[in-house]
């Protein structure tokens, strides 16, 4: 069992579900990367995803979009993003993520990026533009690594390729709840909530069901766990405080904390969030 796998293990004994941070590395430096983190984990995150920088990331929205323009501006790199999610780890159990489009891993060689993220515990990988359909070679050193592969599924996503992202997926499936970019917004439209209720239905429990794309305010979360999630996926809400405080980052780290806080509450599955 991974250590994902452990993680949705032990909120489900909880009833509560999982929430899931989005933070992009280096934004806007790397020491203030360790002090997001730290304050999002203390909010009640219970699994993080590191972003890394990457000059076209084409599923991300504007507010994302930003964030790495901050990052690739102070510098960092796909080593920065190692060594800090090192640091984490030392500091805090929790599973860590990367979130990091194939060009990157393209450059350091497949192997060589398995083993650097071995080594620092990297718990799952989330490669957007790398189609299911080409990652056998992939995903079979990943689970040779011990780390899982969680790959997204969509609104548009055919039944047949559907199954075979089911079969090739591990950790969590995440779910892109709508059309278009990321982004935080106001409202979760009902075809949103009917496409959780859809993927839950059609898991069956084989695989935790985690949804992102929007999420930002605490009713949001609380329908879709009542839809069936196990988990959330907040990203453009926590980048949003960042760019939003950036001339007062102590006001930024608190903020965090206080934002996870008020949407860990909401993934309360016993009636009490």
């Amino acid at each position: 069992m991974t250590r994902i796998s452990e993680k949705f293990a032990e909120l489900k004994k909880l009833r509560e579900g999982a929430l899931i941070a989005y933070i992009t590395v280096g934004d806007p430096n790397s020491r203030e990367t360790l002090r997001f983190v730290s304050a999002l984990i203390e909010g009640g995150v219970d699994i993080v995803e590191l972003g890394i920088a990457f000059s076209d990331p084409i599923a991300d929205g504007p507010t994302i979009q930003s964030a790495v323009g901050r990052s690739l501006a102070s510098g960092t790199r796909p080593l920065d993003v190692f060594n800090i999610a090192r640091t984490i780890n030392e500091q805090h159990n929790v599973p860590l993520v990367l979130m990091t489009y194939y060009n990157p891993i393209f450059r350091f060689g497949l192997t060589k990026f398995l083993q650097i993220a071995k080594e620092t515990k990297i718990s799952g990988l989330i490669v957007p533009d790398l189609p299911v359909e080409e990652a056998a070679e992939y995903r079979k050193e990943c689970v040779a690594a011990n780390i899982d592969t969680i790959f997204l599924a969509a609104p548009s996503t055919e039944p047949s390729r559907l199954k075979q992202i089911f079969n090739q997926t591990s950790g969590y499936l995440y779910l892109i709840s709508l059309y278009g970019v990321t982004g935080a917004r106001t409202t979760i439209p009902d075809s949103a909530i009917n496409l959780v209720k859809s993927y839950h239905a059609k898991l069956e429990g084989s695989i935790p069901l985690a949804v992102g794309f929007g999420i930002s305010t605490t009713d949001q979360v609380q329908r879709l766990m009542h839809a069936g999630a196990d988990g959330v996926i907040v990203g453009s809400a926590f980048v949003n405080v960042i760019a939003d405080n950036s001339r007062n980052l102590d006001m930024a780290a608190d903020k965090l904390k206080s934002l996870a806080r008020e949407l860990k509450t909401a993934t309360r599955t016993d009636g009490q969030g």
